[in-house]
């Protein structure tokens, strides 16, 4: 006599593993992976720092959450992809600010704002008065700030000697490649030097032909990165101080469960603590990558950096506020004095 078997009737089976199989597509489904874009080269500082953010944001959710990062603005310029994040084509970016969105994002770069790394952490750091601004600026573009990055002070690098380079008041007759930025522009004019608005993607070939003889908009590890084969001197006048943002879409965002967007939020805030221990010493070091690839670094005294912001906030400042809104741009100012 053959033993009576438990069965269960087929459809049963079938019923519990169509069950099993959705349970796990759904949670397949919750994985997420976010493609994140930067402007930087593999292996410069963001992509290395952008890497343990990667590590950290998995480990934080359990890898519910996945970083995929793009470096080298391989999926467009910074412009183009903060487009494509606020309708949700791109995912995430480390990267500036783009007026082209809105022309109050210049208050990002205003220049001289902050005369030393204490007072630009105070502006640009969490509850800063540029932070919280630029923060409001994002989110009506369908764009959640997460952390601000802090990068450097801005300078001017020459492929060629410097002309009274700690006169602010001297006309300098160097024309110098400027971001079709506003203020860029009227900085490097107000400094003595003949603006010509180049795009970035033009500005090596630029300097290398002589077509301008060198570049305002950047710092020491923007130089170095891009342009150390055709810079002869740098002079670190503090032109503006650079922050990049760490943004990404709001719907995404939103799409992500609760505790995976605490824990994104979290490591987002740790990713920026970070940068703020490393950047000032960043931007010496920097300057000494330079200096050994043959630069002449020309040192201002504190006089001569003083002056040079006397006179852009007296020649600059007002026609960038009466560009931004001149109601909007001083309450932000007088938030900071």
């Amino acid at each position: 006599m053959k033993p009576i078997l438990n069965k269960k009737p087929l459809s049963k089976i079938i019923g519990a593993t169509v069950i099993a199989g959705a349970m796990s597509l759904s949670i397949v489904a919750e994985a997420a992976t976010l493609k994140i874009s930067h402007i930087r080269p593999q292996g410069a500082t963001v992509d290395n720092e952008l890497r343990a953010f990667s590590k950290d944001v998995a480990a934080k959710t359990g890898d519910d959450v996945k970083v995929k990062i793009f470096a080298a603005s391989a999926l467009g310029d910074y412009t183009t992809v903060q487009e494509r994040i606020s309708i949700g084509a791109i995912d995430m970016a480390v990267q500036p600010a783009a007026t082209a969105a809105s022309r109050q994002m210049q208050i990002s770069a205003f220049p001289y704002v902050a005369e030393n790394w204490d007072k630009a952490r105070e502006i640009y750091g969490p509850n800063g008065a540029i932070y919280d601004a630029m923060k409001g600026l994002y989110a009506k573009q369908d764009i959640t700030m997460l952390a601000a990055y802090p990068v450097y002070f801005g300078g001017v690098a020459l492929n060629r000697d410097a002309v009274k380079p700690g006169d602010a008041y001297a006309e300098k007759g160097i024309k110098v490649r400027v971001p079709g930025i506003k203020s860029f522009q009227l900085t490097s004019d107000a400094l003595g030097y003949i603006s010509s608005p180049i795009p970035f993607s033009e500005a090596f070939t630029a300097v290398q032909t002589g077509v301008v003889d060198g570049v305002i908009g950047s710092g020491a590890e923007g130089y170095y990165a891009s342009f150390r084969d055709v810079t002869k001197t740098y002079v670190p006048v503090n032109t503006h101080f650079e922050v990049w943002y760490m943004i990404i879409n709001t719907e995404k965002f939103n799409s992500l469960d609760s505790e995976d967007q605490k824990a994104l939020q979290q490591a987002a805030v740790d990713f920026e603590k970070t940068r703020w221990t490393k950047a000032e010493a960043d931007q010496g070091a920097f300057e000494q990558k330079l200096a050994d690839n043959g630069t002449t670094i020309v040192k201002l005294s504190n006089e001569e950096l003083a002056a040079a912001a006397k006179k852009v906030r007296a020649e600059v400042w007002p026609k960038i506020m009466e560009d931004v809104g001149q109601e909007w741009a001083q309450g932000i100012l007088d938030k900071i004095k």
